[in-house]
């Protein structure tokens, strides 16, 4: 190792390449404090540390301190990663001892694993191997210099890279952070994702497509060159922001009751039963009122005239009791989420004035004021007080949403995800607000929620509409100005869908 030279030693052209060298690690201290992502920041590291050394090649390699590993996947010139414990080989050694390690002669050095060479080919002669230190100067990791363009590393070069190893270091350090805080962020979506689910198991997978669906939608939107939205471009933290308000957009869902978010039919299931159990008293009553006339006559003409009565009676019973059981299988079919036939209405209204009576001698309706005004629901299977609370699940999103401290990169989810429910013609919910307040993303995920809640299969109180029927509702929301007629245009020709499912 040749010794550092003293600032007398030192000649005007080669002060020169020193400040050159210097001013090198500035600016790549620069470029890698702004540099997040870690597989952009190790090529950096290792592109200026062979600069700094003027070595032919580095290798960076990053202290696992769960596994006592070093791992890279920047190493002489493989992509692949590799991983050797601490104390193994010269790198190992290094991230042990924190001390520099300079070899003339690599191949002179028990330490030095020739496997690598025979691997790739490669020919190393010399090597300069440094720790890299964090502020509290605990050892992070090592930067491996080989082949000196002339000569042998000097004492100069282990200053240079000494000193960019600080530097690598930090940014290493808020890179790896930043990827916590982006896992964490992560987890949290996908855990809040699973909550949803196993509250409405019915729209299981229904949050993940919507935000597929919005993303595929955001880039094809980025390649128009002509109309409205030419022009419009996301950056990734923007395509992460709309991925995330879109997973977390139904999410107020967990603060609505449970047997209003799956209701199926429009009778609760408790309550179909306490009217099935009403219609068997029914006929009980029926069948005991039967019984009694015929007693009665039996008593007072004598068992001679049962026979002629019992002609009469039992085609009456039959034809009340087949009464009751007609009477059922409409309500049954008035009970089904679909839009009510004609007349329907008028008979259960009607249906209103039939009774019975119960154990005790006392009149009771068939079916209860409440019950009409519940079956004859004229689409869908929610009443309107219903219906406010299942769009009040948009309000709690919102809430909830707002209360996360989201990073100024993803500080929209919460608005994003509060418009997905307007409508272009200021008739949507829950604000009621006019297209031009609308962001663009919410527009985007409004089409794609449309879509999803057509074509999904797993929903009890519907069935699934084919895609061109879907596309086709979706054409008469913008024509009626729900939705925005310029990006479906974007979803139907960019196939938007298709791109999703073929993924």
């Amino acid at each position: 190792m040749t010794p550092p030279p003293t600032l007398a030693a030192i000649g005007p052209q080669d002060l020169s390449g020193r400040v050159q060298k210097l001013q090198s690690i500035l600016d790549v201290a620069k470029q890698m404090a702004a540099e997040r992502n870690m597989d952009n920041l190790l090529p950096l590291i290792a592109q200026h540390a062979s600069r700094v050394a003027s070595a032919d090649r580095c290798s960076i390699f990053i202290l696992d301190r769960e596994r006592n590993e070093l791992w890279s996947k920047v190493a002489q010139g493989t992509t692949r990663e590799i991983r050797l414990p601490v104390g193994s080989g010269i790198a190992g050694t290094v991230a042990q001892s924190g001390t520099v390690i300079n070899i003339e002669d690599a191949y002179q050095d028990e330490r030095f694993n020739r496997s690598f060479d025979t691997e790739s080919g490669y020919r190393t002669r010399t090597i300069l191997a440094v720790p890299m230190r964090d502020a509290n100067g605990e050892v992070t990791g090592v930067i491996q210099a080989l082949n000196k363009d002339v000569g042998t590393f000097t004492a100069e070069d282990e200053e240079l890279l000494l000193a960019l190893g600080g530097q690598a270091a930090s940014a290493v350090e808020n890179a790896l952070l930043h990827k916590e805080i982006k896992d964490l962020f992560e987890g949290f979506v996908q855990a809040s994702v699973v909550a949803i689910e196993q509250r409405d198991p019915t729209t299981a997978g229904h949050s993940g497509r919507v935000a597929s669906l919005t993303l595929e939608l955001a880039r094809a939107t980025q390649r128009l060159s002509t109309g409205p939205y030419a022009g419009t471009r996301f950056t990734p933290d923007q395509e992460q922001e709309i991925r995330y308000a879109s997973l977390l957009h139904d999410f107020g869902k967990v603060g609505v009751r449970e047997p209003v978010l799956v209701k199926a039919d429009k009778l609760y299931p408790h309550e179909l039963d306490a009217l099935r159990a009403r219609f068997q008293l029914a006929r009980k009553d029926r069948e005991l009122q039967s019984l009694r006339r015929r007693l009665e006559v039996a008593r007072a003409r004598g068992a001679s005239a049962l026979a002629e009565l019992e002609r009469e009676e039992e085609p009456a019973l039959l034809a009340s009791l087949k009464e009751l059981d007609e009477v059922m299988e409409f309500i049954l079919a008035c009970n089904r989420p679909t839009v009510l036939a004609q007349g329907g209405f008028e008979r259960l209204s009607g249906l209103s004035k039939l009774g019975f009576s119960d154990a005790y001698g006392n009149a009771q309706p068939l079916l209860t004021e409440k019950e009409v005004k519940v079956l004859s629901i004229p689409r869908g299977s929610l009443s309107q007080e219903e219906r406010l609370e299942i769009e009040s699940h948009v309000t709690h999103t919102y809430k909830f949403l707002s209360e996360i401290p989201w990073t100024r990169d993803l500080r929209r989810v919460p608005e994003i995800a509060w418009a997905h429910h307007e409508k272009l013609n200021g008739k949507g919910y829950p604000r009621a607000i006019p297209g031009g307040e609308i962001p663009v993303q919410s527009k985007m995920m409004a089409i794609s929620d449309i879509y999803d809640a057509l074509t999904a299969s797993d929903r009890p109180y519907k069935k699934a509409v084919p895609h061109q029927k879907a596309l086709e509702i979706l054409d008469s929301e913008s024509r009626s100005g729900q939705i925005d007629t310029e990006l479906l245009k974007v979803f139907m020709e960019a196939d938007v869908p298709g791109k999703v499912c073929s993924k």
